[in-house]
């Protein structure tokens, strides 16, 4: 049975998630470095790894399998979790896939090299009210997918 992984340290769209977990009765992990308030249902797992770098990731690569569904916005999380076979959206309903991973990471590891050197400043756009309502109807539509077997 599909079940839904978040990466929850800074994961924006926690209420979000609960909300189609809980139309669908999808057991939730929210993995993460530190305790955090979280709905008090049966449907959520609250998990809370060690301080250091990947835990968090380490933790929901060795429990996601096919067909889970895995919420993050780190690049290389999310292709380690499509070379697990689950599916992969990013907190701006933004899929993950295995067609569009690799320029995923090319792009990452650009924009951090021009950052490194000073040709770019910043790093994301702020999230906005279109990025949740984007990833409601895109976590809706990958259960949608994954119910008739897409």
């Amino acid at each position: 049975m599909t079940e839904f992984f978040v990466d929850a340290d800074a994961c924006p769209v926690k209420d979000e998630v609960m909300r189609v977990a809980s139309r669908h009765q999808f057991k939730v992990h929210f993995v993460s470095n530190a305790w955090m308030r979280l709905d008090d249902s049966p449907l959520v797992a609250r998990v809370i790894v060690p301080e250091g770098p990947d835990e968090a990731d380490d933790w929901i690569v060795e429990h996601v399998s096919p067909g889970d569904v895995v919420i993050t916005a780190d690049i290389p999380l999310a292709d380690r979790c499509i070379k697990n076979e689950a599916r992969v959206l990013g907190p701006t309903g933004k899929p993950f896939t295995p067609d569009s991973i690799g320029m995923a990471l090319a792009m990452r590891d650009l924009k951090s090299q021009l950052r490194e050197t000073g040709e770019i400043a910043g790093y994301n756009a702020p999230f906005n009210k279109q990025d949740r309502s984007r990833f409601l109807q895109a976590l809706e539509q990958t259960v949608q997918d994954l119910k008739r077997g897409r």
